[in-house]
């Protein structure tokens, strides 16, 4: 019986990255492997999440290390990978949205579903199903996009990116918007959804209750690096150790029931 592991979806392997400057991100590991429970990563404004977000993406030049698609380096695939790569590790920010805001939500889903089918990611999910694992109901798909709010215009990214039956979802404060009383309900759907598929999904965001939600295995990311990993409710309790580093410090001040309370 094989027990080889299987190839990452996607893998930062010690990652540098910068602008000329000092380092934004140094020395990063990190593997979202197929089928594998989702992994958070917290950290304060300006510690480096959405730029690590980049660097996996191949959008910004790697100073040391490297970030690979399937084995491959992100950085030097070709004309047919790229198409690939793009098909299979979808991306959803904060104001992620990008579709003509005179279409209706209907209109914005099928058209990712027919993209996914002609890449060969057909999901058979339909529009009604695809709205629900965002927990937007029936009547969303004949709003227009421009008449939604915030919250469901972030809630509708996600179902675009869920039709392309994604091999990885990297989520960049995907719910900032979101009133926070239906975010415990959105993680569920997303986790049920993305379960299913055996999508990889990265989750970054300075809520510490949405990723305790949805993610086992969590990174703090300080001064560019991994200080601590683990499930929240361990990192939240290495914040209470004398020689804690500030942003466990900082985190388990300000949140200090949060793993308990998303259980």
């Amino acid at each position: 019986m094989s027990t080889t592991s299987p190839t990452p979806i996607l893998r930062a392997a010690d990652l540098v990255v910068g602008y000329g400057g000092p380092a934004i991100l140094e020395g990063i590991d990190l593997a979202l492997l197929p089928g594998a429970e989702p992994v958070g990563i917290v950290g304060e404004s300006g510690a480096g999440k959405s730029t690590l977000v980049q660097a996996l993406l191949g959008q910004l030049r790697i100073r040391e290390g490297h970030v690979t698609f399937e084995g491959r380096t992100v950085g030097k695939l070709g004309r047919r990978d790229k198409k690939k790569f793009r098909a299979a590790v979808r991306t959803v920010a904060q104001n992620g949205l990008d579709v003509d805001p005179r279409w209706t939500a209907e209109r914005a889903v099928s058209g990712a579903l027919s993209d996914a089918r002609k890449a060969g990611r057909a999901s058979g999910r339909t529009v009604e199903q695809l709205l629900d694992a965002v927990a937007l109901e029936p009547q969303f798909a004949r709003r227009t996009i421009h008449s939604l709010s915030g919250g469901e215009k972030q809630r509708l990214a996600l179902a675009l990116a869920l039709a392309t039956r994604p091999d990885a979802m990297l989520l960049d404060e995907p719910l900032t918007a979101v009133d926070p009383a239906m975010r415990g309900e959105i993680v569920r759907r997303l986790a049920d959804a993305t379960r299913a598929e055996g999508t990889a999904v990265l989750l970054v965001s300075h809520d510490v209750e949405l990723v305790a939600r949805l993610c086992p295995t969590v990174h703090v990311l300080a001064e560019g690096r991994f200080v601590a990993s683990g499930p929240m409710s361990d990192v939240l309790a290495a914040g209470a150790a004398d020689d804690a580093h500030p942003a466990l410090r900082g985190l388990a001040e300000a949140a200090p029931l949060a793993a308990q309370r998303f259980r």
